[in-house]
């Protein structure tokens, strides 16, 4: 319902795809983002409902498809930073078990209810999991984080593998430093890290709407011929360069 998500609805709004918008507290930004696929000429659909919560994760799949009747495209967005980012040495059980039930255990098994349905009904789609250079990209102050990312890679290459017989498509999106809510507490840590010490190859923060982009690909049947491929939206983070 904020950042990388809206971006996400309203761009597939503009698309022409209808859209169900989960989101888990924030009301008010919900509303929000369900008010722009509107304006962009398309349907939304509210659903509060907690990555975590195994019976909230049913509900969502179950509601979903009790109102579109099919569902062609499953974005796994959902995502929770450490409350507070702490030593590797220091961290606390806690925390890790809030961090990988939100972003790596709700996002499994939300997909496998979505895989479910999809081969039962006979109508294949796709399912994209974002995740981050997080994935192989150490921060020891918020460990907890990185782990739940790298597990997000392994669970689009099982998934992609398990489901491409059935037609469905499996993609992890990997952004990069995106300017959102979540990063605006270290924005000038970035500034400088991206224009001045060339952090990254194309020297501007990313933004919400790039990952969009790469989505509204993969949903326009644009990458047909490949499955379990990660599309990195980073400005060139991943390149090796001397």
């Amino acid at each position: 319902s904020r950042g990388i998500g809206r971006a996400i609805a309203v761009a597939l709004a503009k698309a022409h795809y209808q859209v169900a918008i989960n989101f888990h507290r924030n009301q008010v930004a919900a509303d929000e983002s369900a008010s722009l696929v509107e304006q962009a000429g398309s349907r939304s659909f509210l659903i509060q409902a907690d990555m975590a919560d195994a019976p909230d994760r049913r509900r969502l799949v179950d509601q979903v498809f009790d109102e579109f009747g099919a569902l062609d495209l499953l974005v796994n967005n959902a995502g929770v930073a450490p409350k507070v980012r702490t030593d590797l040495l220091d961290m606390d059980p806690n925390s890790y078990d809030t961090v990988l039930n939100t972003n790596l255990k709700g996002p499994f098994f939300l997909a496998q209810h979505v895989a479910r349905e999809m081969i039962k009904r006979k109508h294949a789609g796709s399912i994209v999991n974002i995740s981050s250079i997080s994935a192989y990209t150490a921060s020891t102050n918020r460990g907890e984080y990185c782990i739940a990312k790298a597990g997000m890679a392994m669970t689009t290459q099982l998934l992609a593998a398990r489901l491409a017989p059935h037609g469905i498509g499996v993609y992890e999106i990997r952004p990069g430093i995106i300017e959102t809510d979540m990063t605006a507490a270290v924005k000038e840590k970035y500034d400088k890290l991206i224009l001045e010490e060339n952090l990254v190859p194309i020297r501007r923060w990313g933004q919400p709407q790039d990952v969009a982009a790469a989505v509204c690909a993969i949903a326009e049947g644009h990458l047909g011929y490949s499955t379990g491929e990660v599309i990195n939206v980073d400005g060139g983070f991943h390149l090796r360069t001397l």
